[in-house]
């Protein structure tokens, strides 16, 4: 029981991780995702429809990440070079992308709602010998796929890079004090488009994972607002990748949590809202806390 709790919170922890650390990086560039859903859903749709082509997923991989990156660039462009509202052209982002994805459905597949396509090219899942049979050790590092690995390994990964690199110190830089970076010759724009770059090339790929790593099915509701809990990880972790990680961590957890939970006598509507209620229940403990230390501190 506890081996498949484990293991699924990993499974439900990827796709938030995966875009959690684009924003992190993002966010840190001086720019906050709010379209980061968007991202993801097209990633879902463009990998699933690979998938299904070529039957190969490394190109569908590719794929997502690079529908991802492009709708990236351009809300970068509408805020950074047209001095649009990060919020608002983010927002206007997911509802554009919904309604294309719809539209798209609809007019090429003559269907709405799901897609379902033959010879879907699903992520492979290693396992690992001996590992494998081990209780508890085996849930952890057994039975998973190459985005979850990547997810996991560039949590450390992006710790490195944004302490001990020249590009990541000039990532926080630029995020910190635009004017300062601006006058040691940096382009603070510049490190913007290319952070939002990167986080819609990692929304794009936890896209991915939901489509062919998860289900095998693509669904105009498969992020599940997931984009926004990436969002709430890294304001969790307050821009520090392994507490982001942690937060992410969590809502895995009770989103693994709730699947169990279905179907033993409590409302599966009900159930259903077990990760996020606890996503909000934790960034309000968190405000509360900073309100306080800095009352204290004044």
């Amino acid at each position: 029981m506890i081996d498949n709790i484990i293991h699924a919170a990993l499974i439900m922890t990827t796709p938030v991780l995966l875009a959690a650390i684009g924003g992190l990086i993002n966010r840190t560039a001086g720019l906050v995702n709010i379209g980061l859903d968007s991202m993801m859903l097209v990633g879902a749709l463009v990998s699933f429809i690979l998938a299904s082509s070529n039957g190969n997923w490394i190109g569908a991989l590719i794929g997502a990440g690079l529908s991802g990156a492009v709708m990236g660039f351009l809300m970068s462009l509408c805020v950074t070079r047209l001095s649009a509202n990060e919020i608002i052209v983010g927002l206007g982002f997911n509802i554009v992308a919904a309604g294309l994805v719809r539209f798209f459905l609809k007019s090429t597949y003559a269907t709405s709602g799901t897609l379902s396509l033959p010879d879907v090219t699903r992520l492979p899942r290693w396992d690992i010998p001996l590992i494998g049979d081990m209780p508890i050790i085996g849930a952890i590092f057994s039975g998973h796929d190459i985005l979850t690995w990547i997810a996991w390994l560039l949590v450390p990964a992006t710790v490195w890079w944004l302490a001990r690199t020249r590009p990541g110190l000039r990532l926080r830089a630029a995020g910190a004090g635009p004017k300062s970076a601006r006058a040691l010759g940096l382009d603070p724009l510049l490190t913007k488009d290319l952070s939002t770059v990167f986080a819609g090339f990692m929304a794009g790929l936890a896209g991915a994972y939901l489509s062919i790593g998860v289900v095998g099915i693509f669904n105009e509701g498969i992020t599940a607002g997931r984009g926004f809990i990436a969002m709430a990880a890294f304001y969790f972790g307050r821009n520090r990748p392994v507490m982001t990680a942690i937060g992410a961590l969590l809502f895995g957890f009770f989103d693994a949590l709730q699947i169990r939970l279905q179907g033993r006598g409590i409302p599966a509507e009900l159930v259903q809202t077990l990760p996020y209620v606890v996503v909000i229940v934790i960034l309000t403990i968190i405000a509360i806390t900073s309100r306080k230390s800095r009352g204290a501190k004044i």
